[in-house]
């Protein structure tokens, strides 16, 4: 015992010897990198968290999000320098009380990147732990502005709810519309902002001093919308937004459709979803409804681009689940895991330990940086929200088609 215990203070001996003329330099550095900091800043992996409602009411549609995220990972298994990406999955099991849990115990497995959630109840929730912790996050489908509102290392991929309605104006002033109405549900201050946003921007592209010629409010749930739409008629506008809930957009599409108006209905991201063109009645002409897009598969306008980027993800993805085009969450779960793989790279370079979360959070806030993806250019602003490539679609066949590409100088 005795032996061990004079060879032990001989081996610290000797290493402090060895150590002390090397502090403050380079050496020292690589000294301590190798002997006294925490072997996992030398792993040969990179953790990746998935941070998603994974059962509950919410299941469903993030599975589009994993799917995007699972088809990347399985395209690039490896960062550039060739490290391995695990992904480490946290179920917030659609609960604002689980999601506390869920994403506590995924920061304690150290991921560089955290990948989600769909819901912004969860990801306003996971904000401040996220900030805390200095890990980078990228969520795909939230607009509520205030996930990376004051939060640094919160990025989103989809534009928030008001920009959607600056879009939807840039798509009328295109189309040389002049006045256009706005029938949105009361107490929505979602719809509000998409409205008011919506409004604001055909009044600057349109230097008309009142574009809206049409502007209703009804209560959340209606079933009858006929005393509506008769005003409709009577104003003679051809272009309405309808910002409020899906079920309610679907209503008063199909009533417009049977009273037979020729108007074409405006609306949001969630139009792009299999469950709103499943509501639609039949008899509903798809000309006329448009709606905002931040992927389309396929497109109509002259300006839509097959980049090399969504080629390679359609094919993927056809080869890998062999089933129709892939909803937008798909598209922007596959960007996130790009993006957040290309800031790493980027961050770390040749180095062989792994960047930090404020170095990967800077690249992405860097004013050169931008990405190709397969939803198009993507960049982030200040807030890290993204300034990039939108469409204006619709459906056709069954299928989301793009009819207005809107690039990132139009913006």
């Amino acid at each position: 015992m005795k032996h061990n215990y004079f060879r032990y203070i001989f081996i610290i001996t000797v290493l402090s010897v060895l150590v002390l003329p090397l502090a403050g330099c380079t050496t020292y550095d690589n000294f301590r990198e190798a002997f006294v900091d925490d072997p996992e800043d030398m792993t040969n992996t990179i953790n990746i968290g998935v941070y998603e409602p994974m059962a509950g009411v919410d299941k469903r549609a993030a599975e589009s999000e994993i799917r995007g995220i699972e088809l990347a990972h399985k395209m690039f298994p490896e960062a550039a320098d060739g490290r391995q990406v695990n992904l480490i999955y946290a179920d917030n099991n659609s609960d604002i009380n689980a999601a506390e849990t869920a994403i506590s115990t995924l920061l304690t497995k150290n991921p560089t990147v955290i990948l989600g959630s769909y819901g912004n109840l969860y990801s306003l929730l996971a904000g401040e732990y996220i900030k805390k912790a200095e890990v980078p996050s990228i969520t795909m489908t939230n607009t509520n502005p205030l996930i990376t509102r004051n939060n640094s290392y919160y990025f989103r991929i989809c534009y928030i709810d008001a920009t959607q309605g600056h879009l939807l104006a840039n798509y009328l002033h295109h189309e040389k519309v002049k006045k256009a109405g706005v029938l949105l549900p009361e107490k929505d201050d979602a719809a509000l902002a998409l409205a008011t946003a919506f409004t604001n921007t055909l009044r600057d592209l349109t230097d008309e001093d009142d574009p809206i010629g049409y502007y209703e409010k009804y209560t959340t749930g209606e079933m009858d919308f006929t005393s509506y739409l008769k005003t409709l008629r009577e104003s003679g506008v051809k272009y309405v937004f309808l910002p409020g809930e899906v079920p309610d957009a679907l209503s008063i599409i199909s009533q417009s459709e049977k009273m037979g108006l020729d108007v074409t209905f405006l609306g949001d991201m969630t139009w792009g979803e299999e469950n709103f063109r499943k509501g639609l009645s039949a008899g509903v002409n798809p000309e006329r409804i448009a709606f905002v897009q931040f992927f389309a598969a396929d497109g109509d306008d002259k300006k839509f681009v097959v980049n090399q980027a969504r080629r390679d993800f359609l094919e993927a993805y056809e080869d890998t689940y062999g089933e129709g085009e892939p909803e937008e969450a798909v598209a922007l779960g596959y960007d996130a895991y790009r993006i957040a793989l290309d800031a790493i790279s980027r961050a770390t370079g040749n180095s062989p330990r792994l960047a930090g979360g404020q170095q990967i959070r800077d690249v992405l806030l860097s004013d050169g940086y931008q990405f190709e993806g397969a939803s198009g250019i993507i960049r982030f602003n200040k807030n890290g929200d993204p300034k990039k490539t939108a469409y204006i679609s619709t459906w056709k066949s069954g299928a989301v088609k793009a009819i207005y590409t809107i690039e990132t100088n139009q913006q």
